[in-house]
């Protein structure tokens, strides 16, 4: 956990995305189930685009029509066809109306194949959260992590949803009404589009800038969240140590970051659009006195050059609104490439093909010369051997950071070993499957973990198919009962957010029934009874001595006045069970467990 002082500062200099193609690439494989959504997609805006284009050539034809009527009432040989140009602006309203159905029904097609791919890729990084070890947990902040989730996600949502439209239309607006253009006049055309090179290079120059910006700005949003989230789950510490002010003061220089990031990010990016459109602008100033002369001189009628500098304005709209995507998948690219960061770390060894299910109902559990580290120049657990008989109440101590919780993580495969073997009823472990294995098991931990919902809800975590009545008899066993059914709603109450509205006893009480009620076939207890006051402690020592009856278990405590009746004793230190004996036997060798129980009874003594 970094501390309140700033230490999750992100670096300063952040690298562009590593491989934006491939990137993209793998995005597009999330929307290829969605291929035919997607063709008609395309063929709806070529429709859309088709008889929108065709507007301003066809309001052309109208205004034509009405200059030839006004050159036959000035030579007297007629007047304007009201009649023709009737048509023509039916015409041309059925060409929108269309247009407009085309573009509802596209939009309605973007819309579902962009929630779905959206879907589809929550889907994925809900399965991966699933499958990451806690190692990558123990190396990432909680917070980073949801940003990945939640915010990049998003982020990616929100350009699928509006990139696809704007890009497919785009293109195609672009593809008409050149066309368009090149039938009413080629040098025109060429004179228009003589400025879509500058308009290019000063696009991808602004890209190449804001890019590097926007993986900043997504990298540092990750790391703020991560701080965020720790200050607020130690909020307590962070006020007992009176560090409001140190951990305000990093949280701003965190922001700042942030800011600067982000605002160097929108606004260099932003700058694309008002140079395309100067750029765009001049080319519209040219053609337009251009097209002017020729009027004059009779080479053009009035709606021919009308509906070119329509066609113009319409030309350059498409230019701006590729400029706008490309300032859009700048900040996309960059998340998605955290998502894929996120979808690329190491999964936990996947199960073998070929399962082994062991002994029913036994519960021995054998260490054969197993070795182990969180790093490989971090070797915790050095050639380790232990025979757990079925049944066996085994208590494990010693100083923190001996091993303790390292030992029965490992039984749980939490982590996978570096060598040797662990046995379950004489299968080894690495070959089961890992339900099949911690189906067998319990777990009580010190840190209580209860979701929000009733408490009957909470309990029968532990075994879904669990009766109403088995509940009630599982809090019985672990002394819940009684306080359960003094709460206004029984076992019905609602759990607020961390379950705030119980007390911490409490909370471990239903931690306890929730274990009692998946009946394992072995329980690990690490410091389960440390969060309650004594005379709760010693009611759950009598369920729990009761519980623990024909089952094998193993209880990490550091107060060894409660594992004193345990039938075997593991001392651990630097890894390694340097003793082993019942509490009477190691008390008369006078070693380091009667040394240890020696000073922390003599500190109990002169604590009270």
């Amino acid at each position: 956990m970094r501390g309140p002082m700033g230490g999750g500062r992100p670096p300063k200099n952040f690298d562009r995305p590593r491989d934006t193609k491939g990137t993209l690439r793998r995005l597009l494989a999330f929307m290829k189930p969605f291929h035919l959504g997607l063709a008609l997609v395309v063929l709806f805006a070529i429709l859309g685009t088709v008889f929108n284009s065709l507007g301003p050539m066809v309001l052309g034809f109208a205004t034509n029509e009405i200059q030839r009527g006004f050159s036959r009432m000035m030579d007297g040989s007629g007047g304007i066809d009201f009649s023709a140009v009737a048509k023509i602006l039916a015409a041309m309203a059925a060409l929108y109306i269309l247009s407009g159905l085309f573009g509802y029904f596209q939009n309605f097609l973007v819309a579902g194949v962009s929630q779905k791919t959206i879907y589809r890729l929550r889907k994925t990084v809900d399965e991966k959260i699933k499958r990451l070890p806690l190692g990558y947990f123990d190396r990432n902040s909680i917070g980073d992590v949801l940003s990945r989730v939640t915010n990049d996600v998003d982020t990616v949502a929100t350009t699928l949803q509006q990139g696809i439209n704007q890009m497919v239309n785009s293109t195609f607006t672009v593809i008409t009404i050149l066309v368009m253009m090149l039938l009413i006049s080629p040098v025109l055309t060429l004179v228009a589009i003589l400025t879509l090179p500058l308009t290019l290079l000063a696009s991808m120059n602004v890209v190449k800038v804001s890019q590097k910006l926007f993986k900043g700005q997504a990298d540092t949003l990750g790391s703020l969240n991560g701080y965020i989230e720790e200050m607020y789950t130690g909020h307590n510490v962070v006020k007992v140590f009176s560090k409001e002010a140190d951990t305000i003061a990093a949280f701003d220089r965190m922001n700042e970051e942030l800011y600067r990031y982000s605002w160097k990010a929108n606004f260099i990016s932003g700058i694309i659009m008002p140079v395309t459109s100067f750029i765009g602008n001049l080319g519209y100033i040219i053609v337009t006195m251009l097209g002017a002369v020729w009027v004059i001189q009779g080479k053009f009628l009035v709606g021919s050059i009308q509906s070119f500098i329509q066609y113009i304005r319409h030309f350059s709209n498409p230019i701006v609104q590729f400029a706008n995507l490309a300032n859009m998948l700048q900040s996309t690219m960059a998340a998605a490439e955290r998502i894929f960061e996120f979808l690329d770390e190491a999964e936990e060894s996947p199960d073998t093909a070929t399962e082994i299910i062991p002994r029913q109902g036994e519960g021995s559990v054998e260490f054969q010369h197993v070795s182990f580290g969180y790093s490989p120049d971090r070797i915790l657990l050095k050639d380790l051997s232990l025979s757990i008989h079925p049944g066996e109440t085994v208590a494990i101590v010693g100083p923190t950071g001996a091993g303790k919780t390292t030992l029965v993580n490992l039984i749980l495969r939490f982590y996978e070993v570096s060598g040797g073997r662990i046995l379950l009823d004489g299968a080894d472990i690495s070959r089961m499957s890992r339900r099949q294995l911690r189906s067998r098991i319990g777990m009580v931990l010190q840190d209580t973990w209860l979701f929000s919902g009733t408490i009957r809800e909470n309990i029968r975590y532990g075994r879904l198919d669990a009766t109403d009545q088995e509940v009630e008899e599982a809090a019985r066993s672990a002394r819940a009962d009684k306080f359960i059914r003094a709460l206004p709603q029984g076992y019905d109450t609602l759990l607020g957010e961390d379950a705030s509205n119980i007390s911490q006893g409490q909370r471990q009480l239903l931690t306890i029934a929730r274990a009692i009620l998946s009946d394992p076939d072995i329980l690990i207890l690490d410091e389960a009874t440390s969060s309650v006051d004594t005379r709760t402690e010693v009611l759950i020592q009598k369920a729990m001595r009761a519980l623990m009856k024909g089952r094998t278990s193993f209880v990490i405590a550091h107060r060894l006045s409660t594992i004193r009746d345990a039938g075997k004793i593991l001392v651990m230190r630097d890894g390694d069970i340097i003793e082993t004996g019942s509490h009477r036997e190691l008390m008369a060798k006078g070693g380091f467990y009667a040394k240890l129980y020696q000073s922390q009874f003599q500190g109990e003594e002169e604590a009270s």
